[in-house]
């Protein structure tokens, strides 16, 4: 009877084993299938160390709203509570710069696809776009009746697309912020708004618990995703254009198909409402962050979180990679910003690697920073720009052929002081030439001089 209990045991836990590599292998096959590529062309995003922490900036006086990486170069812009935008740069000899303009908490930040322009929505009901220099240039429209809570560029950067608490979804061009059309399908505040990667659709999620997807051209909603146990607080498309991802209130995070408009994956990572999230480039990582004061790095492919980093002092409100996965972002409500270092290699999945059991109840690795002073952005160090007039500022819309912007305003500073240093140098030629004009002259008076004295003596000594 032994005998025959470990036979039977010993099938039941093969059996056990090959279900669970049958459960991985088609995991993998529907991942596959829903990112449009073929196992041995499927990346894999392997980490060869931990992320870790590389700057961290404060500068801000109240609990950063968003953030987002500058497409140009290491820099992102911020937002915050404090009614303030802030531009800083991972080089640490640049300086940070604040912008004031908007007379209430900014809601939201984005950079254009170019880097030239930046967009920033507010709770006084307008939306601003700066030209990130050091005067500060920028125009003022009032989009909306009630706050404006989310703004992004499409991906042309020739349209912007504007969130509110006045229940509407508003599109409009950079150039002469010209209003296209509105879409008001939501019956609560929409939360966050968001162009697809190929500028045709929209996503939105909104306090009437709904994610709903629209099409650009017909200004119509072509489908609703419920969310029956919580509202989302923020949605984003996976880089694939293929599916969508909801922040959800209920400390989940949902990924759509928008294809068989279906739910893909659902994770219960985080103990506290969930702020906002961020695909990696690859589309293979998805960043989190919570109320609960962490981020989450979740492995699309095994489905499960493999990185829970501590380091903001409360709750993490935003996050975001750069556009090339080297770095990402946090910020939190302890009013500072923080950059890690992804330390993720891309490595090719061979047709026959498997993912072995035990990876699937792996427990995320916990990384926890100790925040240290010395490393955050001194507030001496932060220069103030307040926002000006420029009308003529934004005929030329986002144009590629246009002079990037590097986030920080120091290369202004240095072409100036070129221009100075020039223009002393050509007047200090100047005065030597003229002092060469007047020596020589002065030889030619006093020549002229000693023939008139001798003529003078000639006519003289012939009398």
């Amino acid at each position: 009877k032994c005998q025959q209990y470990r036979r039977r045991r010993s099938s039941w836990t093969n059996l056990e084993s090959r279900c669970s590599k049958r459960h991985t292998r088609l995991r993998e096959l529907s991942y596959c299938a829903v990112f449009n590529i073929s196992r041995k062309q499927k990346q894999v995003i392997m980490a060869n160390e931990d992320p870790t922490l590389e700057r961290h900036f404060k500068g801000h006086k109240d609990a950063v709203t968003a953030l987002e990486f500058c497409p140009t170069g290491k820099k992102l812009v911020s937002s915050s509570l404090d009614h303030t935008v802030m531009i800083w740069n991972l080089q640490q000899q640049i300086r940070a710069y604040r912008f004031i303009g908007h007379t209430d908490a900014v809601n939201d930040v984005c950079f254009s696809p170019s880097g030239n322009i930046m967009a920033s929505a507010s709770r006084d009901r307008s939306v601003r776009l700066w030209i990130p220099n050091i005067r500060g240039d920028s125009t003022e429209f009032r989009a909306h009746n009630a706050a404006v809570r989310s703004v992004h560029f499409s991906p042309d950067g020739q349209q912007l697309v504007t969130g509110s608490d006045d229940k509407t979804i508003k599109i409009w061009t950079v150039h002469r912020h010209k209003f296209v059309c509105s879409i008001p399908t939501h019956t609560n505040w929409v939360r966050c708004v968001r162009f697809s990667p190929d500028g045709r659709m929209l996503v939105s999620c909104a306090d009437d618990k709904s994610v709903k997807l629209h099409d650009i051209h017909t200004a119509s909603t072509i489908h609703t995703f419920p969310e029956l146990k919580g509202s989302s607080n923020h949605v984003a498309f996976h880089p694939s254009g293929t599916c969508i991802a909801a922040a959800n209130a209920n400390n989940s995070v949902k990924i759509y198909d928008i294809r068989t408009r279906k739910l893909l994956q659902h994770y219960d990572a985080h103990l506290g409402p969930v702020h906002r999230l961020s695909f990696h480039p690859s589309g293979h990582i998805l960043e989190t962050c919570s109320a609960d004061g962490t981020l989450k790095l979740l492995d699309l492919l095994e489905g499960r979180a493999i990185y829970t980093l501590h380091g903001h002092q409360g709750a993490v409100t935003c996050c975001g990679f750069a556009h090339d996965g080297e770095y990402f972002a946090s910020g939190g409500r302890d009013q500072q910003v923080m950059v890690w270092k992804t330390n993720f290699k891309p490595v090719e999945l061979c047709a026959g690697l498997e993912v072995t059991e035990e990876a699937d109840h792996e427990e995320p690795l916990e990384v926890t920073v100790a925040v240290s002073p010395d490393n955050s952005e001194d507030e001496e160090r932060i220069t103030t720009v307040r926002g000006g007039k420029a009308p003529e500022a934004f005929q030329n819309t986002d144009n590629k052929s246009n002079k990037p912007f590097n986030g920080n305003g120091e290369e202004d500073i240095a072409t100036s002081l070129q221009h100075v240093k020039g223009s002393l140098q050509h007047i200090i030629t100047q005065l030597d030439t003229l002092t060469q004009t007047v020596v020589i002259l002065e030889q030619r008076l006093s020549l002229a001089e000693n023939k008139i004295t001798e003529l003078v003596n000639n006519q003289h000594s012939s009398i």
